[in-house]
């Protein structure tokens, strides 16, 4: 009889103990993947500001030379990502590829112009910046146009101004959820064993002798639970790095390494602060308060 009993009670013990890991290991792992967001969002807003193009259009008296060395000024300028020349033969066949016709069948002649397609840096591609580049761009004589989506990048960085503040603010909410949730159950784990707290603090043991064995145990199961957290962190940036190899989610190993150690670190001081609470309510609790 007492045998079965024992059984019964680590089984009890075991199913608590789990509940405990998978609860930490499934807050951590989203709190990790919040991180991620975090780190990553001006990568993210980034990439699609620099696909944001400015297209410098050429005159049809524009010499070689002069195409050619304002190609040069354009790359060597601190605020261009890339540049791109397109002829006008080029642009003739990228419409004919989009339209699925060749309009100079009905035009008889290619009305476009050569032009230069250039991408900014991330960091110039705000309606100030783009206004002055285009401004000294068509300053030159042989340029006929300089033309660029305005609204789409004055809703790119309002949008991206918002996302910021709302995944800030979601990052905080989440995070005291994550401490209170994590909290609750190592609060379960520990009431389970409120009567033993208790009648080892009447045989003379101190508060301190009591409640480092709890605190200890909690931290394992916290390891634990950061454990099988991060290994699945691993695993959705391994794979949302290999789909959005253009973001290069892995290109900063210093930030990522922090992001891990940091959802490691949270999950042992969560646990050991969440334990020594809980043990120190139930050390100052009167023998009659633990039956309710």
């Amino acid at each position: 009889m007492g045998s079965r009993f024992e059984k019964d009670q680590k089984r009890r013990l075991i199913s608590s103990y789990f509940s405990v890991v998978l609860s930490i290991a499934l807050v951590l792992f989203l709190l990790g993947l919040l991180g991620m967001l975090v780190l990553n969002a001006k990568k993210v807003s980034d990439h699609f500001k620099e696909q944001v193009v400015l297209t410098i259009y050429l005159k049809e008296s524009a010499k070689e030379v002069e195409t050619k060395q304002l190609e040069k000024s354009l790359a060597l300028s601190d605020y261009v990502k890339s540049i791109e020349y397109v002829s006008k033969e080029q642009a003739a066949e990228i419409m004919k590829a989009e339209n699925g016709e060749d309009f100079m069948d009905f035009v008889g002649y290619n009305p476009l112009q050569n032009s230069i397609d250039v991408h900014l840096k991330a960091d110039f591609v705000t309606s100030e910046q783009l206004e002055k580049i285009s401004e000294e761009a068509a300053s030159k004589n042989f340029v006929d146009e300089v033309t660029y989506d305005n609204d789409l990048v004055n809703l790119m960085n309002d949008n991206v101004k918002k996302i910021s503040f709302w995944v800030l603010v979601i990052s905080g909410i989440f995070t005291l959820i994550a401490v209170l949730l994590i909290n609750s159950s190592i609060r379960l784990a520990v009431y389970s064993k409120r009567f033993t707290i208790k009648t080892m603090q009447m045989v003379g043991a101190t508060k301190q002798f009591i409640r480092r064995p709890f605190v200890w145990q909690s931290v394992r199961l916290g390891i634990i639970g950061a454990v099988v957290a991060l290994i699945g962190m691993a695993i959705v940036l391994y794979y949302l790095n290999k789909t959005f190899s253009e973001l290069q989610l892995l290109s900063n190993p210093v930030l990522v390494t922090l992001l891990f150690v940091g959802v490691f670190a949270l999950g042992i001081v969560i646990t050991w602060i969440s334990t020594h609470i809980a043990t120190q309510r139930f050390l100052n609790l009167k023998t009659d308060d633990l039956y309710y």
